[in-house]
C-alpha cells in the first residue's frame, strides 16, 4: 500500500513539471522524454524505500 502512495506522488510530481515545462515553451518531446525519465526513477525509488526486508 506504501508502495501505492508513493507512486501516486510521484505521478503527481511529474505532472507539475511536465506542466511547468509545458508553460515554459520546451516541446513536447522533451517534456516527454523528462516525464518517462522521471518516472522510471520514481519507480526505482519506490520499490527500494518501501520493498520487505528479508528476515534472516
Amino acid at each position: 500500500m506504501s508502495f501505492g502512495i508513493y507512486l501516486v506522488g510521484v505521478v503527481i510530481f511529474i505532472g507539475g513539471v511536465a506542466w511547468g515545462l509545458s508553460v515554459a515553451g520546451v516541446p513536447g518531446l522533451y517534456v516527454g522524454i523528462a516525464a518517462l525519465i522521471m518516472l522510471g526513477l520514481g519507480i526505482l525509488t519506490g520499490v527500494t524505500r518501501t520493498r520487505g526486508r528479508d528476515h534472516s
